[in-house]
């Protein structure tokens, strides 16, 4: 598999949300209301989940360099934003939303 092919396997998995999916997400108060700030303006993660809906709706073969590079940006955040679950019930939590910013529904 090339290295492209590795970043595209590993960004399927971590991105369990669709296109249309992360989208309606993304125009909610929930998913606006957590991540990082920067300036006051839009969240990393929320400037993120728009850039994840461009990306699942190109094809495999339109993708740049770019893309892969923020493929590869996503795929960590996942795995290291899951491995600090809390505990409890995660249904309503910023955690969770945080996640759903980068594409990955945790109860999915």
């Amino acid at each position: 598999m090339t290295d492209d092919g590795r970043i595209a396997a590993d960004f399927d998995q971590a991105v369990n949300m669709t296109a249309a999916e992360l989208e309606r997400w993304l125009e909610t108060e929930e998913s606006g209301s957590v991540g990082d700030k920067a300036g006051g303006g839009e969240s990393t993660g929320h400037a993120s989940g728009r850039r994840i809906v461009e990306i699942l709706r190109k094809k495999k073969g339109d993708l740049t360099e770019d893309d892969h590079a923020h493929m590869r940006k996503v795929t960590g955040y996942v795995h290291r934003h899951l491995a600090q679950r809390p505990s409890g019930d995660v249904r309503e939590t910023a955690w969770r939303y945080s996640l759903m910013n980068w594409g990955h529904d945790p109860l999915k």
